[in-house]
């Protein structure tokens, strides 16, 4: 499955580059592209493990970056 979603609030490209690699390390992600200027979060993955990848998306960005919010 592929889905995209709208990052707001990611405060510089080192933050976006970081949560990037953390999302790529979880167990079912098969590509994750995050564009920083388009704010824009692009997650293929697998679709048993989707909903609970994007649990865990949310908590990566919230400790990497506190006021950033990904908008399901």
């Amino acid at each position: 499955m592929k889905k995209s979603f709208k990052i707001e609030d990611l405060c510089c490209a080192n933050c976006a580059a970081k949560l990037e690699r953390a999302i790529e390390k979880l167990d079912g992600v098969q590509k994750v592209s995050l564009n920083f200027i388009a704010e824009k979060l692009t997650i293929e993955a697998e679709d048993e493990k989707f909903d609970s990848i994007i649990k865990e998306c949310i908590k990566l960005a919230k400790r990497i970056e506190p006021d950033c919010r990904i908008i399901l």
